[in-house]
């Protein structure tokens, strides 16, 4: 009888200690399988962002190349003609030109993104490649909000004219370029706010990894 007991005892702790194993295996699956999906939520907001900025960067520089006018100003009484085009300044060469390389930037990273979510691998593997990553985007957001601000200057100096000269409001006779240009310029912005944010996910994975 003692034996018996002994060996019924055996048996229902090893049944007890094979149902806790798999238990804890369940347990880590389900986690795993969690901390899995987590990622790739966080990944796919990654290329979103990407292509966010690819499209309103590419938008602004399309616009801004379709920013020319011609028109007729009056000082004094006497007519001037007036005569706008977006590479006449500096400014606005300066918007094309970041909005190019940012577009190009984008362009890399999104095509990297999409294809290592379809294969299913980390968008960024290691620390290194997300140190990368958050320097490159924030060097890209300062060179973006830069242009954005020179261009901000020009088209309020368009907007206003100069005090205390005869130089009129610019605006009111090339409405169509002035427009144009503000709104890609506010295109621009929006490229900025899809740049830091996707700087802030690379904090994000930083604190991850």
């Amino acid at each position: 009888m003692k034996e018996e007991k002994r060996k019924q005892h055996e048996k229902g702790g090893g049944e007890k200690g094979t149902t806790c194993i798999r238990t804890n295996r369940m347990n880590r699956n389900g986690e795993g399988e969690v901390a899995e999906k987590r990622r790739r939520i966080r990944e796919g907001v990654q290329v979103s962002l990407r292509g966010g900025c690819l499209a309103a960067s590419a938008t602004a520089v399309v616009v801004m190349l379709m920013a020319k006018e011609e028109g007729v100003a009056h000082i004094y009484g006497f007519p001037l003609t007036l005569n706008s085009k977006w590479s006449f300044s500096p400014s606005y060469q300066y918007v094309v030109g970041a909005c190019t390389a940012t577009i190009l930037y984008s362009l890399v990273h999104l095509c990297l993104g999409i294809y290592r979510l379809f294969t299913g691998s980390p968008i960024t593997p290691s620390r290194s490649q997300a140190w990368l990553c958050f320097i490159s985007d924030q060097f890209f957001s300062y060179l973006i909000i830069s242009a954005g601000s020179a261009g901000i200057g020009v088209t309020n100096l368009n907007k206003t004219g100069i005090k205390h000269t005869p130089l009129p409001d610019f605006c009111k006779t090339l409405s169509y370029f002035c427009n144009h240009v503000a709104l890609s310029l506010l295109l621009v912005l929006l490229s900025f706010v899809f740049l830091a944010s996707s700087s802030f996910f690379n904090v994000h994975v930083l604190s991850t990894l």
